[in-house]
């Protein structure tokens, strides 16, 4: 049996930073990095975008090149599953039969993705976006494909919709809810988005549930919506959100159910054991000490950091400032804070002109932004955030004062 003083358990974002913070700390135990796919750590934002519209190969995508991790004395065990941890003996279980060793482990899985609860979930053209191979797989069709339907109005849904938009295909956008981005932002980002893949003729319907997935000879031919109308599509991409992958953890007896818990240090319930990224559920001091989970890139590598340092024997305790991005057609997204709970919102400059901001405030108090082409708010609100600023809206509203001014 291999034995590693640190065990990575997830080769993505999380998985990643955390081997590379770790030799950065000066440790110098043995560290492996368990993936289940066969790739080195990759960037997974742009299998959405760049990578699925062809504008970045996937070498581009590599988080560090093989020789660094070579350098660093990082054993990189790629395309193995790990299916059970034992607390008890230190020890986790993959799917080849192998047993690894640990004197620390930190899980970094992050989600597979929810998959719809109806028929035709398996036929060939029904996508996800999760991995390189969901990518490529997408990639291969799109030569034959004129008629794509996606489902889901969330960052992933809005991303591909607009890269399909661009290659020329006839695109349905499909929400259940009254409105797209329904659960990260506010109506007013909402209809701009709404009406921006519109422009670029994307067929937005809201408020409408699908039925099931058709197909002709196990190949995906169209869906079929609540009230018996049928969308005919060659490919159908499916973004609606991601399950946390923890079931090993929870099985082992790690507290958590949407996620595994973990403290202000990562640690799980679980003696030795950390979680970080995605799958990770943490109050939250940016959502008023909430329990959460927070499915970033930002997330991900901050609490490894802090899992890194805590091995160390660094203080250290997760406060970071929540901060996102979305790429779709020339429209650049960037938020920073959380939105959740907020009673007043101001626009600061014109939508019409494709640069603006949307703050959103609680009981006065700058909670987050979502600056669309508008990187000066963006740099200034995340200071408002920061430091909880109450400054008057009308203030805030108005163009020619920076946003950093306001911060106090």
């Amino acid at each position: 049996m291999s034995s590693y003083d640190v065990v990575i358990v997830g080769a993505g974002h999380g998985g990643a930073q955390a081997a590379i913070a770790l030799r950065q700390a000066k440790f110098d135990g043995t560290i492996a990095v368990i993936g289940a796919e066969p790739e080195l750590p990759y960037e997974r934002p742009p299998l959405s975008k760049e990578y699925l519209a062809g504008d970045k190969t996937f070498d581009r995508l590599l988080i560090r090149p093989a020789a660094f991790w070579q350098e660093r004395n990082v054993d990189m065990l790629l395309g193995r599953e790990v299916t059970a941890v034992d607390p008890a003996a230190h020890t986790v279980s993959t799917a080849d039969g192998a047993t690894i060793g640990y004197r620390h482990l930190i899980w970094a899985t992050g989600g597979s993705p929810r998959r719809l609860g109806c028929a035709g979930n398996d036929l060939s053209g029904v996508h996800t976006v999760r991995t390189r191979a969901d990518a490529d797989r997408m990639m291969a069709e799109l030569p034959g494909v004129t008629q794509a339907v996606v489902i889901g109005g969330g960052y992933i849904g809005l991303e591909a919709a607009a890269v399909l938009a661009k290659f020329g295909k006839h695109v349905v956008l499909l929400e259940a809810l009254d409105r797209v981005l329904a659960r990260v932002a506010g109506p007013d980002l909402s209809r701009f988005y709404e009406a921006e893949h519109r422009a670029h003729g994307v067929d937005v319907r809201l408020g409408v549930a699908v039925d099931c997935i058709l197909g002709e000879g196990g190949t995906a031919s169209g869906v079929r919506l609540a009230d018996g109308s049928v969308i005919p599509a060659q490919l159908v991409i499916v973004g609606i959100g991601i399950i946390p992958a923890v079931e090993p953890l929870i099985a082992a007896g790690a507290a958590g159910g949407n996620g595994v818990q973990v403290d202000a240090q990562c640690r799980t319930s679980l003696l030795d054991i950390f979680a970080i990224g995605d799958c990770a559920l943490h109050a939250n001091a940016f959502a008023d000490g909430a329990e959460i989970r927070l499915e970033s890139v930002q997330n991900a590598n901050d609490q490894a950091n802090v899992v890194a340092k805590t091995i160390t024997g660094q203080d250290a305790a997760y406060h970071a400032v929540p901060w996102f991005w979305s790429n779709q057609y020339d429209l650049k997204l960037q938020t920073v804070g959380l939105s959740i709970g907020h009673d007043a919102t101001v626009l600061r400059g014109d939508p019409a002109t494709r640069s603006f901001s949307i703050i959103y405030l609680k009981a006065g108090r700058v909670i987050a932004l979502d600056c669309v082409n508008a990187v000066k708010d963006y740099v200034g609100g995340r200071k408002l955030v920061e430091t909880r600023a109450t400054p008057d809206a009308s203030r805030l509203a108005d163009t020619a004062t920076p946003l950093k001014e306001l911060a106090g």
